[in-house]
């Protein structure tokens, strides 16, 4: 099997960003963005979905976390899908239900080559950490539309926002690991069209 990595670099007036990544990798990672609470989910990503990955952020910080964020997930979501090549041979859906402590978080993925993206998620704290509570959103956003994926998030159950946005964390990467899976199973690509 070809090794499915990537490497994406993205600069604007706003941010620079490059991110290596390797789907089929132990789990481990580099991250840098300059938001702590960032570095730490992201982290929680790669070793919970097998991935290595590698994330280097220089944003405008002196104005705010968001375009360090949104960015992230523009950057990360073209890594996936050029790490996905043709996709064929994927198992294209996944899902997780994942419990942290009182939080329970769904998330569900199709990686269909179309993008849509469905959060259902409040938080009351509007920030943890040095992170932005309102940018969870915005995150998950990027990355469905950049990777051209069909992108579910339901917080079930749960009270501690670190908790939540962690669990969604840790839920989509298990989901993301179970989509991108290799099936022996299937010859092409698993679709009627013939196509992803």
């Amino acid at each position: 099997m070809e090794k499915r990595v990537a490497e994406v670099t993205r600069k604007t007036q706003e941010t620079d960003i490059k991110v290596s990544l390797n789907l089929d990798g132990s789990g481990t990672s580099n991250i840098t963005t300059g938001i702590g609470f960032f570095d730490h989910m992201l982290q929680g990503f790669t070793k919970h979905g097998f991935y290595d990955m590698d994330v280097t952020v220089n944003g405008d910080l002196h104005v705010d976390g968001h375009h360090t964020v949104e960015d992230t997930g523009i950057v990360l979501g073209q890594a996936i899908s050029k790490a996905l090549g043709d996709k064929k041979g994927i198992k294209r859906y996944g899902s997780m239900i994942l419990p942290m402590d009182e939080t329970l978080v769904m998330c569900a993925i199709d990686l269909c080559g179309r993008p849509y993206f469905v959060m259902d998620a409040e938080f009351s704290a509007p920030m943890v950490g040095d992170f932005d509570t309102q940018l969870v959103k915005e995150f998950f956003y990027a990355v469905s539309y950049s990777a051209a994926m069909n992108l579910h998030i339901k917080v079930l159950n749960g009270s501690n926002d670190h908790h939540k946005i962690e669990a969604i964390f840790k839920a989509f990467a298990k989901a993301l690991d179970e989509a991108s899976m290799i099936d022996p199973r299937i010859e092409g690509v698993l679709s009627t069209k013939g196509a992803l």
